[in-house]
């Protein structure tokens, strides 16, 4: 579509729960798939094990509590640990409060972040061919 920025339509994502602007959430919240906050969470955010899931935290939206999804993209309010094992985005109206855990990041001007950003690798692969001590030198 004419004057649509790309990025946008990718990291909107597919959003199958919506928690509006009027609801606050006391407890934990486990999901799969997107999830989009406008209200207030207290309480730990995960994505189900091995499920492909998005977080979108609005302008207006808050989490209190440690968030484990693989891909994230904040433009409200987080208050704990943020663990995205694809990547996060931190769009010009976040703010964080704790530590950052990412494989990709990307910050836009005016973030804010009060914690520390660290990297975390993928393991390396393991080598499937034959070691150094079995090989046959005959």
């Amino acid at each position: 579509m004419l004057g649509r920025n790309k990025r946008s339509t990718s990291s909107s994502g597919q959003v199958d729960t919506l928690i509006g602007s009027q609801v606050s959430i006391r407890g934990d919240v486990t999901f799969s798939g997107g999830l989009y906050v406008e209200g207030r969470i207290h309480g730990a955010v995960c994505a189900e094990e091995g499920a492909k899931a998005i977080l979108t935290l609005s302008e207006h939206g808050f989490i209190e509590g440690e968030v484990r999804v693989p891909v994230v993209i904040v433009n409200g309010q987080l208050d704990g640990d943020l663990y995205a094992s694809d990547r996060i985005e931190l769009g010009a109206h976040a703010r964080v409060q704790g530590n950052i855990h990412y494989r990709v990041v990307e910050m836009a001007a005016g973030a804010m972040i009060t914690g520390r950003l660290i990297h975390d690798e993928l393991p390396p692969k393991q080598l499937s061919g034959p070691s150094a001590d079995n090989t046959d030198n005959t």
